[in-house]
């Protein structure tokens, strides 16, 4: 496999002038940022190689088509923590507890990969299950449901491909989409393991409302700049400030004969509520939350590939930051197993962002400035954690109606510098999981 992660466009501006408060201005923020960005590619495009030479086009482009899938699986602690909660897990957070993660569908329409002229897609993915808990676009299904499982909103988007500029022309993606960010993905048959690793968790965004272009420069460097209302959010009442933020960054590939590639995201803007949330911050919508991940993926052999993934975030308002690093290794053992490796170390340099949240609805609370049903938990203080993964993924063949059966065993450890594990008493756990993914349909 080329990468952990199926990679979407997108990039935004550098700091900019706080947006003014109010539903028309930062919605005509948005529209002129958006074509200050696609301008800025306009002009790159100038250095960039001559067009790519003609490829014969595919016989049948690609057309509609929906595809499903479900997952379920538990997660086991050998401590069997007070309150069921296995910290530093957001997604298998509940311990010794099967639970349906994610029952998902998709309709889409893939861009011709191989287009020489203008050419539109689509894609709309919701799902049902616990995951939601922790994917919910603000304003859109995130507090409506009590219970552990809730149905989420993914993707809603049109994607639209122009011939030029740049070598391999210009890619748009408008709506709500997935962030390009990172190693690890919300749909789970994406990912290597079925726990997520302290990046995702706790230094990434997972989703964004906007515009998003990617300029194919040239055969080895893609261009990635847009706007969107922020971290987890929609637009109106769905951005819990009143700033636009965007996302920038490079692409390089086909490096190392083909076998490597690299992806440098920054996603910057306010993401504090403003004092439109009962608990929000006269300050939130001038001060900036920096997010950079650089994900470099290397196709060792047939058989190897290794990820390394490097994370930092930073918030201004708080004068809080983290980061770290994790090292990825697949190797496949045959056509049907898989052996794979996570090793990461990430920082919380004040304890501001690694927590547990008991209530359901807590996580989104937090982020839309609402008093929380069971609080969060976490140490308040500066945290280092670790954690080693191994697992397996095992697809075996040829099983008629099962064709594409998946199950992903895994073991893990953490280990904190401070008591953050088992309700704050104790540095480390084990934890043991399994999921089982069967797609349907396409």
């Amino acid at each position: 496999m080329a990468s952990v992660r199926e990679i979407e466009v997108d990039r935004p501006l550098g700091n900019r002038a706080p947006a003014p408060r109010g539903r028309t201005t930062k919605a005509a923020l948005l529209t002129a940022t958006a074509a200050t960005a696609l301008g800025l590619m306009v002009g790159l495009s100038a250095i960039a190689t001559p067009a790519l030479a003609d490829e014969a086009a595919p016989a049948e482009p690609p057309g509609i088509k929906w595809s499903a899938y479900a997952e379920a699986g538990v997660t086991f602690n050998s401590d069997g923590p007070s309150g069921g909660t296995n910290y530093g897990h957001l997604f298998t957070d509940k311990t010794n507890q099967l639970v349906l993660n994610q029952l998902s569908g998709t309709i889409s329409k893939d861009l011709d990969p191989k287009a020489e002229g203008f050419d539109w897609g689509f894609k709309v993915q919701g799902y049902y299950g616990t995951d939601a808990r922790y994917t919910h676009f603000l304003g859109i299904l995130d507090t409506g449901i009590k219970e552990r499982t809730q149905f989420d909103l993914v993707e809603a988007n049109v994607l639209l491909h122009f011939p030029s500029p740049g070598a391999g022309g210009l890619d748009l993606k408008v709506g709500a989409f997935s962030t390009p960010l990172g190693a690890e993905v919300i749909a789970a048959p994406s990912n290597l393991f079925y726990s997520h690793s302290y990046i995702f968790n706790f230094g990434l965004p997972l989703k964004h409302t906007g515009a998003l272009a990617t300029l194919h420069l040239t055969p080895d460097i893609d261009l990635y700049g847009g706007v969107d209302s922020g971290v987890n959010t929609t637009l109106s009442d769905g951005d819990n400030n009143g700033a636009a933020a965007g996302i920038f960054g490079i692409g390089l590939n086909n490096l190392a004969d083909g076998k490597l590639t690299v992806l440098a995201l920054t996603h910057v803007g306010p993401e504090n509520p403003s004092l439109k949330a009962p608990l929000g911050y006269a300050d939130a919508n001038n001060e900036n939350r920096w997010i950079s991940d650089i994900t470099a993926t290397y196709k060792a052999t047939d058989e190897l590939t290794l990820i390394t993934e490097l994370n930092y975030i930073k918030d201004d308002l708080f004068n809080v930051d983290g980061g770290g690093i994790a090292q990825y290794v697949s190797y496949a053992l045959s056509p049907e197993l898989t052996a794979n490796l996570r090793v990461e170390w990430w920082r919380d340099g004040h304890g501001f962002f690694v927590a547990a949240f008991p209530g359901n609805r807590d996580f989104v609370y937090l982020e839309k400035g609402e008093p929380l049903e069971k609080g969060a938990i976490g140490p308040g203080v500066g945290t280092s954690y670790g954690e080693l993964t191994l697992g397996l993924t095992w697809k075996p063949a040829d099983l008629g109606v099962l064709d594409g059966l998946t199950l992903r065993p895994e073991v893990r450890y953490d280990k904190a510098n401070h008591a953050a594990y088992d309700n704050l008493t104790k540095d480390d756990q084990f934890t043991f999981g399994f999921d089982l993914i069967l797609p349907f349909g396409g």
